[in-house]
């Protein structure tokens, strides 16, 4: 690869990098959805597949119009195609994207309205499944009580990826995520009371594992599927010459 090539290639991965399934709350790269990678000149293009043939269109629309937008949105990447494969619904998906008309324009008279909501709902779901990972992490190493949870700051913890993580999704959502912002909070920003904390963590524990649970099952369809012999190294973009 020539110089330009390899730094193109690279910041296309870091792009594919911040693309997540929303009901799985992690990467596309991570999860193994990326196909192939293929940079030419300034030409990428990238292939996605999913566990099955009849994973949502939905969700599949989502992870393909994101990819093309990061992707298209890197300096020196002048033409960009993401397809989607082996999908039941891919020409329609592809196309869509491609136009850039959005869900309902791919699905006549079957989608039921753009895609934000579903992606706010989801949202929701992983900065629930990230607090409680955090505050469990807490509880369990004895640092922290239910009462003194309550009082913790964004600030107050230590540095790490899931705390990053937690406030890259409130910003997302538009949540207070500054140092001063409370670490428990509801859909609204609003703190959490002490006496409504155990309900709290009950319900944000089941959701956590739910998407872990369905993180692993994936993972499980997708090596039936494609093989489980590819490492996400052997994914990353090539340049091919003419």
């Amino acid at each position: 690869m020539t110089t330009t090539a390899v730094v193109l290639a690279s910041a296309v991965w870091r792009a594919l990098g911040t693309v997540v399934d929303p009901e799985l709350d992690e990467p596309i790269t991570e999860l193994g959805f990326v196909a192939g990678c293929e940079v030419v000149g300034s030409e990428v293009r990238v292939e996605l597949r999913l566990p099955t043939y009849f994973c949502a269109p939905n969700f599949a629309y989502l992870m393909v119009a994101d990819a093309h937008d990061v992707v298209a949105a890197i300096a020196g990447a002048k033409r960009v195609s993401v397809r989607l494969l082996d999908h039941f619904a891919a020409e329609e998906i592809n196309a869509g994207v491609a136009a850039g008309d959005g869900f309902d324009a791919a699905f006549p008279g079957l989608a039921g309205g753009e895609l934000d909501e579903l992606r706010r709902t989801f949202l929701h779901k992983a900065h629930l499944a990230g607090q409680e990972r955090l505050a469990s992490r807490l509880l369990a190493s004895g640092r922290s009580t239910h009462e003194e949870l309550v009082l913790l700051r964004l600030g107050d913890l230590d540095a790490s990826s899931e705390l990053d993580e937690l406030r890259r999704r409130r910003a997302q959502l538009g949540l207070p995520a500054d140092d001063e912002a409370p670490l428990l909070v509801d859909e609204d920003g609003a703190p959490i009371a002490a006496e409504a904390l155990p309900v709290r963590l009950r319900f944000a524990r089941t959701t956590r594992v739910s998407i872990e649970v369905n993180a692993g099952w994936c993972r499980g369809l997708l090596a039936t599927r494609y093989g489980g012999g590819q490492s996400a190294d052997s994914l990353r973009p090539v340049e091919t010459r003419h």
